[in-house]
């Protein structure tokens, strides 16, 4: 199944790239609709209950949305604008390393949550539900460290972008936060390397936190690399027919 998926990919990623160059005028609107609905699923699959139009309303006009909490609202303009923030750092050849990984989650936690952004916690962190043991936050520093130079080496491809995701979220640096920085890191890494941004969303949370878990307790990456190649294949034929609406014949 999963090598059907990457000959998928590969056709498609195909076609994309012979549509380039993009016109910024062509992919404006785009990626304000894909950016918008990024912030939604990231947010939402950790229990954010702004929908999908709400989230919008928010990032575009600056609306509250009565009976929801302020954190929701906060929220999502720290992940609008940290998601603006990789773009821009995504076009740049800069390098991603730790530094990058610490501010991405210092700006999406930048309202919501200040007191711990961009700062490795200092206390055992646990998902309620999960029997995965993260490492010990003595070793986090080191841990760190390591994954920043990994960060360098890995050739720009979907496999080494979820990959990163994994790795990230294995390691759990931070007090909270955690999922949304990696899926940024995953699709700073996808945009790096010629793809579209790939969107978890709230209907693959179970499938997508089941994978996770058994990657870490059982070391099985099959189901993880499979689903996240499925919402790559999807989200690269999706793209593809919005192109074809938005370019000229």
């Amino acid at each position: 199944m999963l090598a059907t998926l990457l000959a998928s990919i590969a056709e498609k990623k195909a076609r994309l790239d012979r549509l380039r160059p993009l016109r910024p005028q062509a992919l404006a609107g785009l990626q304000k609709h894909y950016d918008v609905q990024l912030t939604y699923t990231s947010n939402a699959i950790e229990g954010n209950t702004l929908t999908l139009r709400e989230t919008a309303e928010v990032i575009e006009h600056g609306l509250t949305v009565g009976g929801k909490p302020l954190r929701d609202h906060l929220e999502a303009v720290d992940h609008y604008e940290a998601l603006l923030w990789m773009r821009a750092l995504a076009a740049t050849e800069n390098p991603v390393d730790e530094n990058t990984v610490c501010e991405l989650h210092r700006r999406i936690v930048a309202r919501s949550q200040p007191d711990i952004a961009g700062i490795y916690s200092r206390n055992p962190r646990r998902i309620a539900g999960s029997p995965v043991v993260f490492p010990n936050p003595a070793k986090i520093p080191e841990l760190m460290e390591q994954f920043g130079a990994w960060l360098k080496t890995p050739p720009p491809e979907p496999a080494s972008a979820f990959e990163a995701h994994f790795r990230l979220a294995a390691i759990h640096p931070f007090a909270d936060g955690n999922g949304r920085t990696s899926r940024l890191l995953m699709n700073l890494l996808l945009i790096r390397g010629g793809y579209p941004p790939v969107a978890v969303r709230p209907e693959d949370r179970k499938a997508y936190l089941d994978s996770l878990e058994r990657a870490s307790l059982a070391n099985d990456l099959l189901p993880y690399k499979t689903l996240l190649h499925q919402r790559l294949e999807a989200t690269l034929e999706e793209y593809l027919g919005a192109l074809r609406e938005a370019l000229p014949e």
